[in-house]
C-alpha cells in the first residue's frame, strides 16, 4: 500500500482552505452587482430617478461602512468561522428577498440586510488570511479578490444574457436566484471550516475590536481603498445610464462586462506579484494615475471607445484593490488586524457612498451624463495623492510576524 507523502495531507487542507477562501470570496459581490444591468427594468417599474438610483447603489457602500465594526466585534467575540456563516446567510436570505419587493422602499431594506451580511463577513477576512496563511498573506489575500472579482463578473455579465430567460425576463426573479451560490458557500463553510480556521489560534482579542481613530493610517488606508471603492461601484451604476445618453444603449452589456472581466486578468497577475508590491508606493501611484486615464478616456470616447477605456479602468483598478486589502494583514499584528480592518472599510465605504450619491445629485442638477463619471478623476487623484504620504517601504511582507499596530514608524 502507497503510504502518503510527507506533508500532503497538510497541502490537502490548504487546498480546501484556499478553495472555501476563494468561494467567500466570490460572495461579497455576486449579489451586489446583479443590480446594475436590471437598471432599465427598474427604472420602467419603480420609476426611478437618477438620484434614487444613486442612493440605491449607495446602500452596499453605507452597510458595508456601518457594519465593518460590528463585524470586527463578532470576530473578536465568536471567532472567524461563526461570524462567515452569519454574514453569508444574512447576505443569502435578504438577496432572495429583494425578489418580493413591492416597493422602493422595501427594496433599500432589502438591500441594506443583504449589504450587511457582505459587511459583516468582509472583517474577518484578513484576520483568517494572516492567521491561517501567515507566510503567503499577499497570495491568499489575492486568492479570495480573484474570487471577489470572479463573482463580480458572473453576476454583470450573466444576468441579462442567461439569467433573465431562466426567470421569464423578470427582474425580481434574477436577484433572487443570485442568492442560491451565496446559500451553498455557507453550507460548504460550515462543512469544511475546520480546514479554512485553525483550531487554538483565537482570531482576535476580544477587548481590542475598536478602531484606534487617532492613528493616521488607518484614515489613509480607508480614503486610499475609498477611492477604489468610489470608481468601481460608481461606475457600474451610471454606467448603463451613461451609455445610453451617449447614444449607444447597445454598448451597456459590452462596457460592464469590459468593466468587471478585465480585472480578473489582473487578479491573476496579483496571485504573483501581491506580495511583492502591496508595501510599494509606486504601485499604487501608477495604478491610480492610470484609473485617472481611464476616466478621462470614458469622458472622451465615443462608441466602442467606452467600453476600451472601461476595461483599463477595471484593470487598473481591481491592482490597487487587491493591494489594499492585503495591507493590514502586512503592517498589524494578528490581534490587530480585524479592527484595523473594520476601520478601513468604514472610512473607505464612507467616502464611496458619498461620491455615488453626490455624482446622482449632481447628474440630476446638471441634465449631464458627464455629470455621473466626472467625479471619479477627482478619486483617483486622492488615491494616487494618498499613496505617495504612505511609508511602506520598510516592512518585508515575506516576514512572518508585522510590526504591532499602530506602527511607529508611520
Amino acid at each position: 500500500m502507497t503510504q502518503p507523502l510527507p506533508g500532503s495531507a497538510e497541502q490537502d487542507n490548504d487546498l480546501v482552505a484556499l478553495a472555501v477562501l476563494w468561494l467567500v470570496g466570490a460572495c461579497l459581490r455576486m449579489t451586489i452587482l446583479a443590480v446594475p444591468p436590471l437598471m432599465p427594468l427598474l427604472h420602467a417599474e419603480l420609476h426611478l430617478s437618477e438620484g434614487q438610483v444613486g442612493l440605491l447603489s449607495s446602500l452596499p457602500s453605507l452597510m458595508f461602512a456601518l457594519a465593518a465594526i460590528p463585524g470586527a466585534f463578532l470576530v473578536a467575540r465568536f471567532g472567524i468561522g461563526a461570524t462567515l456563516l452569519a454574514g453569508l446567510a444574512l447576505n443569502a436570505l435578504a438577496s432572495a428577498a429583494r425578489g418580493l419587493v413591492p416597493h422602493v422602499d422595501f427594496l433599500y431594506a432589502t438591500t441594506a440586510l443583504m449589504a450587511a451580511g457582505v459587511a459583516v463577513t468582509q472583517p474577518a477576512l484578513p484576520p483568517l488570511v494572516r492567521n491561517r496563511f501567515p507566510r503567503r498573506i499577499g497570495f491568499a489575500t489575492a486568492v479570495y479578490t480573484n474570487g471577489l472579482l470572479v463573482g463580480e463578473i458572473l453576476s454583470a455579465s450573466l444576468t441579462r444574457p442567461l439569467v433573465l430567460p431562466l426567470v421569464g425576463q423578470h427582474w425580481r426573479g434574477a436577484v433572487a436566484l443570485w442568492a442560491l451560490p451565496v446559500l451553498l458557500t455557507a453550507v460548504l463553510v460550515l462543512a469544511y471550516g475546520r480546514h479554512l480556521v485553525p483550531k487554538g489560534r483565537p482570531a482576535a482579542n476580544a477587548r481590542q475590536w475598536i478602531p484606534d481613530w487617532k492613528h493616521p493610517l488607518i484614515w489613509r488606508l480607508g480614503f486610499l481603498l475609498g477611492g477604489v471603492n468610489a470608481m468601481y461601484f460608481v461606475a457600474n451604476a451610471f454606467l448603463p445610464d451613461f451609455a445610453t445618453a451617449a447614444g449607444h444603449p447597445e454598448l451597456i452589456e459590452s462596457a460592464l462586462t469590459a468593466l468587471n472581466v478585465a480585472q480578473l486578468p489582473a487578479s491573476f497577475l496579483m496571485l504573483a506579484l501581491a506580495g511583492r508590491l502591496a508595501t510599494r508606493r509606486w504601485a499604487y501611484v501608477a495604478t491610480a494615475s492610470l484609473s485617472l486615464l481611464s476616466v478621462l478616456g470614458i469622458i472622451a470616447s465615443r462608441g466602442e471607445g467606452i467600453v476600451v477605456w472601461c476595461a483599463v479602468l477595471g484593470f487598473s483598478n481591481s491592482i490597487t484593490l487587491i493591494l489594499a486589502f492585503a495591507l493590514p494583514s502586512l503592517l498589524c499584528a494578528p490581534a490587530d488586524v480585524p479592527r484595523t480592518s473594520a476601520g478601513m472599510f468604514t472610512i473607505s465605504y464612507g467616502w464611496a457612498m458619498a461620491v455615488s450619491i453626490f455624482s446622482g445629485q449632481l447628474w440630476d442638477w446638471t441634465r449631464s451624463s458627464l455629470s455621473g463619471i466626472a467625479p471619479l478623476a477627482l478619486c483617483a487623484v486622492i488615491t494616487a495623492g494618498l499613496a505617495c504620504t504612505l511609508r511602506l517601504g520598510g516592512h518585508d511582507p515575506r516576514a512572518e510576524a508585522p510590526p504591532a499596530f499602530p506602527a511607529k514608524a508611520e
